[in-house]
């Protein structure tokens, strides 16, 4: 990470690693590592492993500093979650968070990145940089959905910094690049019809398995009219929704995503 300024220092740093590797028929944890205000919590007990994120700060706010990294190898399942919806509230002058996140699916391995809501408030600041690097045959799903302000509550973000880069590799070749940057007066952006047309709730969905060019159709009536879904390639299935709010993106997220896990979403989308 980034050398932080006098101004930066950090309100809370986490950083969490995990491994998992294959053991008989099972998967099972191989090396864990946590400090500071992030901590994985693991719920299940089944054959394979679900590792949940849970953000002791309570949030992420100017100068905090948080970073994940997960890898697994051959013959294995391993499906990151997050305790809750993630908030990024009110920055003070000058200082912005930082999340990093960097996952290794090996051949032959299956990683399910499965976080919940990113809620950005009026003022926050935030950078992102997520990077995952996969085998020939890795099998590989991501979401990230993001709300800009609680609807339900009269929120309206008019103000905030919000960067994003996501990087998924396939042996060292770029299999998807994305990035947003939003700065300002985010709700007058988000009305144009060109960026979200009026929408406050967007999701990206990357599947990475031989089966994606069936689950198509599937994943274009899930995104519906204001949201759309397309093969990268055979093997890769790239979708995006847009709405009007965090309740209708769940609405129409959820249905796909249990779908492409085969009902397996973790239980924490529950409740």
């Amino acid at each position: 990470m980034s050398t932080l300024t006098p101004l930066d220092q950090p309100r809370a740093v986490g950083e969490a690693r995990v491994s998992v590797r294959a053991r008989d028929t099972r998967t099972v944890i191989g090396t864990l590592r946590q400090a500071g205000a992030l901590k994985l919590l693991f719920p299940c007990n089944r054959q394979d492993v679900e590792a949940v994120l849970v953000n002791t700060a309570g949030g992420i706010t100017g100068g905090d500093q948080f970073a994940t990294t997960a890898s697994a190898e051959q013959d294995t399942h391993l499906t990151i979650t997050t305790q809750a919806a993630e908030r990024a509230y009110r920055a003070q002058a000058a200082q912005t968070g930082q999340v990093r996140n960097r996952l290794q699916v090996a051949d032959g391995a299956t990683l399910h990145w499965l976080p919940q809501e990113t809620i950005l408030f009026e003022g926050a600041a935030l950078t992102r940089d997520f990077q995952a690097d996969l085998g020939t045959a890795a099998h590989f799903l991501m979401v990230e959905p993001l709300i800009f302000g609680r609807q339900a509550m009269g929120e309206d973000v008019r103000q905030l910094f919000f960067s994003d880069r996501i990087e998924v590799r396939r042996n060292n070749v770029p299999l998807w690049v994305d990035g947003l940057r939003f700065s300002g007066d985010v709700a007058s952006q988000l009305d144009r019809p060109a960026i979200a047309g009026g929408a406050r709730a967007m999701a990206s969905v990357l599947w990475v398995h031989p089966a994606a060019g069936g689950a198509l159709d599937f994943a274009r009536q899930s995104a519906g009219k204001s949201g759309g879904a397309s093969l990268l390639a055979p093997d890769v299935l790239l979708c995006r929704f847009l709405a009007d709010d965090g309740y209708a993106l769940r609405q129409a997220l959820v249905p796909l995503l249990d779908h492409l896990t085969k009902d397996k979403l973790p239980r924490s989308w529950r409740l």
